[in-house]
């Protein structure tokens, strides 16, 4: 029996591109499933009944939500281009980092961009300080990882998705 691989998201989510970019590193073969988020499936609610929200990724019949928990998902069942390094240590920064992105930087990022008027200056400044540090994480490397891209890059991905508004 083939699996069954299927993505629940929407063309301007950064988040359903995470999902997309891991399989197709990893040349796994999935069916995209466009949502309107504004007028959500009965699908996407069967599936994500908690949140609401895409990206999901059901393989099989088994529905998993929240793009970073997909993408440990992904590493974990194809072995094959792991996004996670075989070093603990390794695997617990490239977490803490996409964590930081998820949960500081796209916020004040966010801020930055819609917030209000008033408050535009100071998210600015908060949202450049937290980008320095990601840019010190990078240093000279090419990918977060070393040699390849690896989940920090994929999820690190979503800021030049929108660095152009940023700027």
């Amino acid at each position: 029996m083939a699996e069954e691989v299927l993505v629940f998201g929407a063309w301007g989510s950064p988040f359903s591109r995470r999902i997309e970019m891991a399989l197709k590193l990893k040349g796994i073969e999935y069916k995209y499933i466009e949502e309107d988020i504004t007028n959500k499936s009965p699908s996407l609610l069967k599936y994500n009944p908690v949140h609401k929200k895409i990206p999901v990724l059901v393989h099989n019949g088994k529905p998993v939500a929240e793009s970073l928990v997909i993408l440990e998902y992904i590493d974990e069942t194809w072995k094959d281009s792991p996004i996670l390094s075989k070093d603990p240590y390794e695997r617990a920064n490239a977490r803490f980092w996409a964590k930081f992105i998820d949960e500081k930087c796209l916020s004040a990022i966010f801020k930055a961009c819609w917030g209000e008027e008033k408050e535009h200056e100071k998210a600015l400044e908060e949202a450049s300080e937290l980008l320095q540090f990601l840019e010190n994480e990078l240093k000279e490397k090419r990918y977060f990882g070393g040699e390849t891209v690896g989940l920090l890059d994929i999820a690190a991905n979503i800021i030049g998705y929108w660095l152009g508004v940023f700027e």
